[in-house]
C-alpha cells in the first residue's frame, strides 16, 4: 500500500494545525497586550496581569515575567493539563506568548505608546483581540497558562469548580489593579475579562458556559477511558436504539468547559473517526467539577 507525502501529511496535519492556531494565538493576545492593555494599565486576570503590576515598580520585561511566574504553576499543574499532548501545546502557548509580549516591540512600526487614548476604547479593543487569542489557543488544544493551569489545580485539590476558581484569580489581580493603577481601571478591567470571556466563546463557535456532549459511537469503552483518564470528566453511558438498524448502541453523555471541547473532540474522532457527536451549550452545570449545588 502507498504511503508516501500525502499520507505523512495527513498524520502530521492535526499537530501542525494546532501549533499553528496556538502561535497565532498567543501573537494576538501579544498585541492586544501592547497595545490597548499595558498602556492603559488594565490588567485583567492571570499571570499577565501580575506582570503588568510588577512592571509598574521595576520595569522588568513582561513578557519574561508572565514566563518566569507560569514555569512553577506548568510544573505542578502538568498532570491535570488533560495529558502529555495537551501539555506539550500548553507549554508552547506560555512560551510563544512571553516571547511576542516582548518581541513587538522590536517591530520599528510597531506603536509603543498604543492607540487610543481612552479607557473604554482600550478596554473594549482589548478584550475582543486579546479574546480571539484566547480563543484561537484553545481551539489548537491548549492553553495560555496562567489562570488556567491554577484554575485545574484549586479544582482537583480543593473541589472548587472551575468557573468560580478562574473568577477568584481574576478577582484577586484586578483588586491589586485597583490598589496601584485606580478603581477606575480596575473598574475598566472588570469590563475587559467580561467582554474577552464573551469573545472566547464566540471564536470557540459557542456561547455557553458549559458544552454538553451526546456521543454515538462503536468503541464506547475506549472514549469512555480516555475522557475519564485524560480529561478527568465523568461519563454517563445511556441505552440508545437506531431507530433504522433497530440494533442498541450505547450513547455516551458528557459536561465539560468550553476550552476542553476541541480536546473532546480529538479524543472522540481518535477513537473512532467514525462516531456522531453533538455538542450543545448549556447556561448552568451544577455539581462535581462545576457549580455546586446551593442551598435555596
Amino acid at each position: 500500500m502507498y504511503s508516501g507525502p500525502t499520507r505523512t501529511f495527513d498524520r502530521y496535519w492535526p499537530t501542525l494545525r494546532d501549533f499553528g492556531l496556538i502561535g497565532l494565538g498567543t501573537l494576538v493576545q501579544a498585541v492586544g497586550l501592547r497595545i490597548f492593555l499595558i498602556p492603559a494599565e488594565l490588567a485583567s486576570g492571570g499571570v499577565s496581569g501580575i506582570a503588568q503590576l510588577i512592571n509598574y515598580y521595576t520595569d522588568w520585561p513582561i513578557g519574561l515575567m508572565v514566563f518566569i511566574g507560569n514555569v512553577p504553576l506548568f510544573l505542578v499543574g502538568w498532570r491535570f493539563l488533560g495529558g502529555s499532548r495537551f501539555a506539550m501545546r500548553t507549554a508552547f502557548a506560555i512560551a510563544a506568548l512571553s516571547f511576542f509580549t516582548d518581541a513587538v516591540l522590536w517591530l520599528p512600526f510597531f506603536p509603543r505608546n498604543g492607540l487610543p487614548n481612552d479607557l473604554v476604547l482600550n478596554s473594549l479593543y482589548g478584550a475582543v483581540v486579546a479574546g480571539i487569542g484566547y480563543g484561537l489557543v484553545y481551539r489548537g488544544n491548549g492553553t495560555s497558562g496562567g489562570s488556567d493551569i491554577l484554575a485545574r489545580i484549586l479544582n482537583h485539590y480543593r473541589g472548587i469548580p472551575i468557573t468560580q476558581s478562574y473568577l477568584i484569580t481574576d478577582t484577586a489581580v484586578i483588586l491589586g489593579a485597583g490598589f496601584i493603577f485606580g478603581w477606575d481601571k480596575a473598574l475598566y478591567a472588570i469590563i475587559t475579562l467580561y467582554v474577552s470571556g464573551l469573545v472566547v466563546d464566540t471564536t470557540m463557535e459557542g456561547a455557553g458556559t458549559v458544552r454538553t456532549a451526546l456521543i454515538v459511537t462503536s468503541q464506547p469503552a475506549e472514549v469512555a477511558a480516555k475522557i475519564l483518564s485524560v480529561m478527568e470528566r465523568g461519563v454517563t453511558v445511556l441505552s440508545g436504539t437506531g431507530a433504522y438498524t433497530g440494533k442498541e448502541r450505547p450513547v455516551l453523555y458528557t459536561v465539560v468547559t468550553r476550552s476542553e471541547v476541541q480536546l473532546l473532540k480529538t479524543i472522540v474522532h481518535e477513537a473512532d473517526a467514525q462516531a456522531f457527536m453533538v455538542v450543545g451549550a448549556a447556561h448552568e452545570a451544577l455539581g462535581e467539577g462545576f457549580q455546586p449545588f446551593k442551598k435555596q
